[in-house]
C-alpha cells in the first residue's frame, strides 16, 4: 500500500512540474493568440538569457500548449527562410518545437511535444547552419546523418521515427534549442571534436532555424 501510495505521489508530482506557470500563460496569450509571437535574440541580454535556459516538459493536453503550438507556427511562418524554432525563441522554456519535413512530400511544416532523440548514427554531415536567434551568424557544423526521434502530439498520442538527412539536422539544431545550446557557442565546443565528414547537405547559407 506505500508503495502505491509512493508511485501516486511520483505521478502527481510528475504532472504538476508539467503545468505552465502564470506568466508563461501570461505570455503566450498576449496580444491577438492568432498571430506570432516575438521570436527571442541574442542581442537583447533578457532575451538571450531566456534562450540559454534548460526547457522543461509540457503537459500536451493542456489547451494552452495549443496556443502555443499555432502561434509558435505562426512565428515560423512569419520568418525570412526559417525551417524550424523551438519554444525557447519566443519566450518559454518548454519542449516544443515546429520543423519543415524536406524529406516528405510537399515539404509540410510539422510540430513536436517534448521531443527526444534516442539515437543517433556516428556517421556525421558537417554543413551550413544559421538561427532566427543570432543575427547575422552562420557557419559549418557537424550533425548526426540519422537520428530516431520519440515525441508526443497534442492528444498525448506518443511517436517513434527515425529522421535522416537534412531534416535530422533541423531536429537536432531545434533540441539543442531545448538545452539551452546556441550554434554560436556549439562552434567553440566543436574545435575539440573531430568528425567525418560527409557532404549531405542541400540547403545554402541562408537557412535558418
Amino acid at each position: 500500500m506505500k508503495k502505491i501510495s509512493f508511485l501516486l505521489i511520483l505521478f502527481i508530482g510528475f504532472v504538476n512540474a508539467q503545468k505552465l506557470t502564470t506568466n508563461e500563460i501570461s505570455l503566450i496569450n498576449q496580444g491577438d493568440t492568432n498571430t506570432a509571437l516575438p521570436i527571442y535574440q541574442t542581442t537583447d541580454t533578457d532575451q538571450h538569457t531566456t534562450l540559454l535556459n534548460l526547457s522543461s516538459e509540457i503537459n500536451p493536453t493542456d489547451a494552452h500548449t495549443a496556443v502555443l503550438v499555432k502561434r509558435m507556427k505562426e512565428s515560423l511562418l512569419s520568418t525570412d527562410g526559417g525551417v524550424g524554432i523551438a519554444a525557447p525563441q519566443v519566450g518559454i522554456n518548454r519542449k516544443v518545437i515546429w520543423v519543415q519535413r524536406f524529406d516528405k512530400k510537399d515539404e509540410p511544416l510539422e510540430y513536436f511535444i517534448n521531443p527526444v532523440i534516442v539515437w543517433k548514427s556516428e556517421l556525421q554531415n558537417l554543413g551550413p547552419e544559421g538561427d532566427l536567434s543570432i543575427p547575422e551568424f552562420r557557419d559549418q557544423f557537424y550533425r548526426s546523418k540519422v537520428i530516431q526521434l520519440e515525441y508526443v502530439d497534442l492528444k498525448g498520442q506518443k511517436y517513434s521515427e527515425i529522421v535522416e538527412g537534412f531534416t535530422a539536422v533541423i531536429f537536432q539544431h531545434e533540441i539543442d534549442h531545448l538545452f539551452g545550446i546556441l550554434i554560436s557557442d556549439k562552434k567553440e565546443k566543436e574545435k575539440n571534436d573531430s568528425y567525418k565528414q560527409v557532404d549531405a547537405f542541400k540547403k545554402s547559407d541562408s537557412t535558418t532555424r
